[in-house]
């Protein structure tokens, strides 16, 4: 029985060439995500993944080549794959789905798109952070407030809201501590001069000295 070796359908040069670009490239879009990362969820080994997955995207387009059975059946094979982690930022599947498509065209050998989409890319990522586009400037914070259970809260707080806060919205109220507490939720907008360990001060008179809970900047926190 005879053995066939697939590999000369492209050379050495081919495979280092395809490998070893779609590596420099993959560290180029782990440095872009480092520079451009807010929040508190920073991980280094999801870094570490976006440029493992760029090489192994390069080296699954070479085994596919233009062979559409081949594709197929390395879609069957990689449909087994599960993730049980969570994506705790959007933008973080941008950059999965970047890291992919440098891998991609490695891998089939189109090496100037692919350095000249990472350099495109990067730069429009780094120029929104850097200007900080889109951002929607306004103070809203999430409020979480205990009391007692069978206290009336639909109106409880009305003055102290009106007082601290220019906009106020119940999202959810929850039975906790088995049954001894309520906790309420609110989505709230401070007034310009209002402080929050004044407002939480306010409240706490109103709820026998339960805990309350100012979450700010909560569009660049992991809840």
């Amino acid at each position: 029985m005879g053995f066939e070796d697939l590999t000369g359908t492209f050379s050495v040069a081919d495979i280092v060439m395809s490998i070893g670009l779609s590596f420099i490239l993959a560290i180029i879009i782990g440095f872009v995500y480092r520079w451009t990362h807010r929040g508190v969820s920073y991980s280094q080994t999801f870094v570490h993944t976006l440029v493992i997955l760029a090489m192994i995207v390069s080296v699954v387009m070479l085994i596919v080549g233009s062979n559409i059975a081949r594709a197929f059946a390395l879609v069957g094979a990689l449909s087994i794959i599960r993730f049980r982690n969570a994506i705790k930022e959007t933008r973080d599947v941008g950059f999965i789905f970047f890291a992919m498509a440098i891998g991609m065209a490695t891998g089939t050998r189109f090496y100037t798109l692919a350095a000249v989409a990472t350099g495109a890319i990067s730069g429009a990522t780094i120029l929104m952070e850097r200007f900080n586009m889109f951002k929607l400037d306004v103070r809203s914070q999430i409020l979480k407030i205990q009391i007692p259970a069978g206290v009336d809260y639909s109106t409880l707080f009305d003055d102290v809201f009106l007082r601290y806060t220019s906009q106020s919205e119940l999202v959810s109220a929850e039975s906790i501590r088995a049954g001894a507490l309520t906790e309420l939720m609110y989505t709230v907008r401070l007034k310009g001069s209002a402080k929050p360990y004044e407002l939480i001060h306010d409240l706490q008179v109103l709820t026998a000295g339960q805990k309350v809970t100012v979450l700010t900047g909560c569009d660049q926190t992991d809840l």
